[in-house]
């Protein structure tokens, strides 16, 4: 077994296979993990037929391929399964995925439809240059049986809107608060807060300054999760260098890094110490908080300003997979709740992670895994429905027509803050 990338054994499709199947026969005598996704639906129902009858061996090769196609990268399989590292049985199975994906992608190439769903910042900027009529071109049909022809974004799949001012673009016009500062982060805004919702990126400066942290935001690039979706190492890890360099910086200059997408967070934690392997990655990764988690400590710490003039009444909170994966708790929840607002957890998965649940293969079936979470915020009948993350808020808002909006938004509503749904 090795997940170290920078063997060369890493890539051997061979090993890939031999690893493969080790960790289906360890992950079929367990099967802790059959109602997390459809990877290991799949994969124990092409075990139970009677010609391969329990043995890996016997499994056909496209059946161990299509177990790797149906795994969205929730990584909550990691945090359920008794035998990840150090046990001596060694298994990752999201790492093992990835590395799956990876070899394949460096062996054949990568798709078209992963090399464009990865680019996310060269899509977003001519997304933003071009709103608002790259909003109304993804509306009209003929347009997006197109997108679904070249690139494999399904026709129905519901795209989130570009605005034509980027949060950075905000950000760098705006004049920022005057007082003492308690704190300084630098924020790693996110693609999707930059070109998609800025909205989102000016709540969390306004309620971060509410509570006297001074807020930076230094050059930073996509997290480089879109690429590592698709198997495209290099690029992914491109970025990540980029990346680095400027957030390493930001922590010897005194500042946390605070992360308001769930994804993105997990990535700088988890994935940058294992990709990049530097120094700086492991210090990036070590002074990374997501928003929410850092608020927490806030309060813990007996900083948060908790007065709040405006609360919700009722809020139905979707706890997006990408933060129970990183053990946090229900932070955003709980600090919800100082408003005074009624808080219900929902711990449905999305079933869109990443770009899994855009491609024309998967789009149905995300849909149809994402039920009891639909079903869950209709019987909520909440004054606000709130996520982390902005592709469950996505997949939330089509599936139910309720808008579905990062929790500091709410947040900075109930500090009765101005200027941040502009």
């Amino acid at each position: 077994m090795t997940l170290d990338i920078r063997k060369p054994e890493f890539w051997k499709l061979d090993a890939v296979d031999q690893e493969l199947r080790r960790v289906y026969d360890i992950c079929s005598g367990c099967r802790r993990c059959l109602p997390l996704c459809p990877s290991f639906k799949v994969l124990f129902d092409r075990l139970d037929t009677d010609t391969v009858d329990g043995d890996v061996e016997k499994l056909p090769a496209p059946d161990v391929k299509e177990v790797v196609d149906l795994c969205y990268q929730c990584k909550l399989c990691y945090n359920h399964c008794p035998y990840t590292p150090p046990h001596r049985w060694q298994v990752d199975f999201p790492r093992l995925m990835l590395r799956a994906r990876s070899a394949e992608a460096k062996q054949k190439g990568v798709t078209l439809q992963d090399r464009f769903l990865g680019n996310t910042e060269l899509v977003g900027r001519l997304g933003s240059l071009t709103a608002p009529l790259s909003n109304w071109a993804a509306s009209l049909p003929p347009h997006r049986a197109l997108m679904q022809a070249v690139v494999g974004i399904h026709k129905d799949r519901q795209l989130p809107a570009f605005h034509r001012e980027t949060f950075s673009t905000w950000f760098d016009r705006r004049k920022p608060a005057r007082f003492e500062p308690q704190a300084r982060v630098a924020l790693f805004a996110t693609c999707s807060v930059d070109f998609n919702d800025p909205a989102t990126g000016r709540a969390a400066v306004g309620v971060l300054e509410r509570n006297r942290v001074n807020v930076s935001l230094p050059a930073q690039r996509c997290c480089g999760m879109p690429y590592l979706d698709g198997g495209a190492v290099k690029e992914a890890k491109a970025l990540i260098a980029d990346n680095v360099r400027t957030l390493a910086e930001e922590v010897r200059q005194g500042r946390d890094i605070v992360v308001p997408g769930p994804t993105c967070s997990y990535m700088l934690k988890q994935e940058y110490p294992w990709l990049d392997g530097s120094e700086d990655a492991n210090l990036v990764a070590s002074h990374t908080r997501d928003l929410f988690e850092y608020l927490a400590g806030l309060h813990a710490a007996g900083k948060l300003d908790t007065r709040f003039p405006n609360p919700p009444a009722t809020v139905a909170y979707q706890l997006p997979c990408h933060l129970k994966a990183q053990n946090l708790g229900t932070k955003s929840a709980d600090v919800l709740r100082l408003t005074g607002a009624a808080v219900e957890t929902i711990e449905k998965c999305s079933a869109v992670d990443g770009t899994w649940g855009m491609k024309k293969e998967y789009f149905e079936l995300s849909m149809k895994l994402a039920e009891p979470l639909f079903r869950t915020v209709r019987e909520a009948r909440a004054d606000r429905v709130a996520t982390d993350c902005p592709l469950a808020a996505l997949q939330i808002t089509q599936g139910t027509g309720v808008e579905a909006r990062h929790p500091i938004q709410i947040l900075a509503e109930a500090y009765g803050l101005e200027g941040t749904d502009e």
